[in-house]
């Protein structure tokens, strides 16, 4: 491989089309001082004077299936992450055990309903960031891309994630 590239860069040739191109490039520099290049205005001050309107951003938008689904995404993300680091932090600093915790919940005599809603909204991030992670996955494999699949797919995911919740708080 050196040979090869060392002969190359030897070759007459390269040498003579690289100059032939270079000959043909024009190239100015223009000095300007740096004074001249700053300018005292914000960049809300520049959009005004030039008559720019400010976007509307997310205003005039319409929401999607597939927009909440990837901000619910995010948001479970999130709540998975807040809730492990919160049970971690708290078993450190922590002076009871957990069973002193379990007492405690069960010491509200709480009805059956109420436990199992409160587990369900508990569990709701586990069973939506897994169902959609599949997706994702499948996603990555290049599967489901087309419009009208993303959109199925979606509601199987929604659907899928309310079973996988369902079945989590109901044990």
């Amino acid at each position: 491989m050196f040979a090869l590239t060392s002969s190359l860069v030897r070759s007459p040739a390269l040498r003579q089309g690289l100059q032939v191109a270079a000959a043909n490039r024009q190239v100015s520099v223009k000095v300007v001082s740096v004074g001249s290049t700053l300018k005292d205005e914000s960049f809300f001050e520049k959009n005004e004077r030039l008559g720019r309107q400010m976007s509307p951003h997310l205003t005039i938008y319409k929401p999607q299936l597939t927009s909440m689904l990837s901000i619910m995404h995010r948001g479970t993300g999130l709540a998975l992450g807040v809730g492990v680091w919160g049970l971690g932090l708290g078993a450190l600093i922590s002076s009871h055990d957990i069973s002193h915790y379990v007492t405690m919940v069960e010491g509200l005599q709480l009805s059956g309903g109420a436990l199992t809603a409160i587990k369900f909204i508990i569990a709701y991030p586990v069973g939506y960031h897994s169902a959609n992670g599949i997706r994702h996955l499948l996603w990555d494999t290049g599967r489901f891309l087309k419009i009208k699949e993303v959109y199925s797919t979606g509601y199987a995911m929604v659907a899928a994630s309310v079973v996988i919740t369902a079945i989590l708080a109901l044990i």
